[in-house]
């Protein structure tokens, strides 16, 4: 199974947890994990390698980030986020498929399925966190000219072959450039734009669960039975922590999932609860994982 992360040195802590539980419930026998980075030292390599054992081979790709520097940026959204997109051209010409996750993401069943989905002839295969009319908002705010799913970024299967002859450098840099003022989540935004009638839909409450999906889920009163931790422990298979309610964030979590990373990283929710909440008293904002 062909995995692909983008990561600066500053995020390796919560990336750790993510590839155990990758080793520890992907599904797979074996892994190649195809880092993307500008900064990581050979004591971060080691680290990924170790986290990854026996069952991952780890390829290290450096990234000029020169090449980003005219793409928007912030603190909360750096360069780093934009590497996926140049992802074609830097993975080996071998491969056909690849699953992209965010590091913040958490693996709780086997990806075997959703790696294994058909394309469909499709670029990208991936979840909408939005209902119709935030999508319509989008539609109006991208100027797209018809109705496209507004993609989460966090997971995506990608379609290498069929990328490496649609998708250019150049127009996702044009697009940035001359729309920089109305980019809101920029890589989002990008995608849904440029490449959304060539995206096909996954399953979000299997492929990408967020606390607040699940409780937009649970808030339809046509939605029953409601799920629960139980139905999620069964069917789910990517936890994704997006947006800034994170376990190991400044604010205290709000919901029930973070209880799962917390088993990825070996300590009782309690205990790890009570940690994050000595770390934001001491102004760290940050679980020691």
């Amino acid at each position: 199974m062909n995995l692909l992360f983008t990561l600066n040195r500053g995020y390796l802590p919560v990336f750790l947890p993510c590839l155990r539980s990758i080793i520890a419930r992907g599904g797979a026998e074996s892994y190649e994990i195809y880092v993307l980075h500008s900064d990581l030292e050979a004591a971060d390599r080691l680290s990924i390698e170790n986290a990854a054992g026996a069952a991952g081979a780890c390829h290290f790709i450096y990234v000029d980030p020169a090449i980003f520097d005219i793409f928007p940026e912030t603190k909360r959204y750096p360069k780093q986020i934009y590497y996926r997109l140049a992802a074609p051209s830097l993975l080996p010409d071998n491969l056909e498929r690849v699953l992209y996750l965010d590091g913040d993401t958490i693996i709780i069943n086997s990806l075997a399925e959703l790696y294994g989905t058909d394309f469909e002839g499709s670029y990208f295969m991936a979840c909408t966190h939005i209902r119709r009319f935030l999508g319509l908002f989008n539609q109006v705010r991208l100027s797209l000219e018809e109705e496209v799913p507004y993609i989460n970024t966090g997971v995506m299967m990608m379609n290498l072959p069929a990328l490496r002859v649609n998708l250019r450098l150049e127009d996702i840099q044009e697009y940035a450039l001359e729309n920089r003022h109305i980019l809101m989540l920029p890589d989002q935004d990008i995608v849904t734009a440029l490449y959304g009638q060539h995206i096909k839909l996954v399953d979000s409450l299997r492929y990408n669960l967020s606390d607040r999906l699940l409780n937009l889920y649970n808030a339809d009163p046509l939605h029953i039975p409601k799920l629960d931790l139980d139905w999620v422990r069964e069917n789910t298979a990517i936890i994704h922590y997006y947006g800034r309610n994170k376990p190991w964030g400044e604010q205290p979590y709000m919901g029930i999932l973070d209880v799962f990373y917390y088993e990825a990283i070996g300590v009782e929710p309690s205990e790890g609860r009570r940690r994050g909440q000595k770390a934001r008293a001491k102004g760290k904002g940050q679980v020691k994982t």
